[in-house]
């Protein structure tokens, strides 16, 4: 959606290198390990459900991405997640379900309509062998931790069908409308991010009795505002990476091994 944004591999989802549908004899031996959200440190944008979408517009910028209209909570305006720092999220900041659920997924069967519970077999916290961590089976059957997975991810499954429904109908009524985002940092650099779309708020405001009583129950008329709301955030993204490019800055400045500290001064 931008030209910040990472690049997955190829023909597989934001973070996924290796999904294998889970079953008892081809992984009755796997175990996952703790890990943190270093993964998701480069990653600029994450797309968001439904459900979420309040939580998440508290703390990012919601758009939509170009295309399908998914929703995306944007991360940071460069090639980072400025709200990862040694693999830990911002204490405080809400972290999308997309993020939480990883190494797990769903992964689409045979039938059209069906889906298994998956894992990440690239990640770094499966660990096929030993005794470290969390067994994902225990005798033949899946465990505690598989089966919460399979609830987590079922939970998401069903928001990101409703995201869906909630897309297209903005989609068709013609609301979404092409956006770009530029700033400048203190250090002269420009920085833009593209390809995304919001909701164009003369024609949300002008939508047909019919429709606007509709999406009140159905209760888009509230996450609309809720995107809308959330565009003052690229404020927050644009102060935190002033601060980062600050920390980066005083790291370069600081002198090395037997060199002289040069005086630093202050500007009006």
């Amino acid at each position: 959606m931008s030209s910040a944004a990472p690049q997955p591999t190829a023909g597989l989802p934001l973070f996924y290198r290796d999904p294998q549908p889970l079953n008892a004899a081809q992984h009755a031996g796997w175990r996952l390990a703790d890990g943190d959200a270093a993964f998701a440190a480069q990653t600029p944008f994450v797309p968001v459900v439904v459900g979420e979408l309040a939580a998440a517009a508290r703390c990012y910028p919601i758009v939509f991405a170009g295309g399908d209209g998914q929703p995306v909570a944007v991360l940071g305006l460069e090639q980072r997640n400025l709200f990862v720092a040694e693999g830990r999220w911002a204490e405080g900041v809400y972290a999308p379900a997309y993020v939480r659920r990883y190494p797990f997924g769903f992964i689409r069967t045979v039938n059209p309509d069906g889906f298994a519970l998956a894992i990440d077999a690239g990640s770094e916290r499966v660990l096929r062998e030993g005794e470290g961590g969390v067994a994902l089976f225990e005798d033949g059957q899946p465990s505690a931790l598989t089966k919460q997975a399979l609830q987590f991810c079922d939970a998401f499954q069903a928001d990101a069908a409703a995201t869906r429904a909630f897309a297209e109908a903005l989609t068709a009524s013609g609301l979404l409308i092409d956006r770009r985002a530029d700033a400048t940092l203190p250090d002269g650099r420009k920085l833009g991010l593209d390809g995304f779309r919001i909701v164009d708020a003369e024609k949300f405001a002008a939508l047909p009795d019919e429709t606007v009583v509709d999406w009140h129950r159905k209760g888009w008329l509230a996450l609309v505002h809720f995107h809308l709301a959330s565009l003052e955030r690229f404020s927050v993204l644009l102060d935190r990476q002033n601060a980062v490019a600050a920390v980066s800055q005083d790291h370069v400045s600081e002198p090395q091994d037997g060199a002289a500290a040069k005086p630093k001064t202050k500007k009006a």
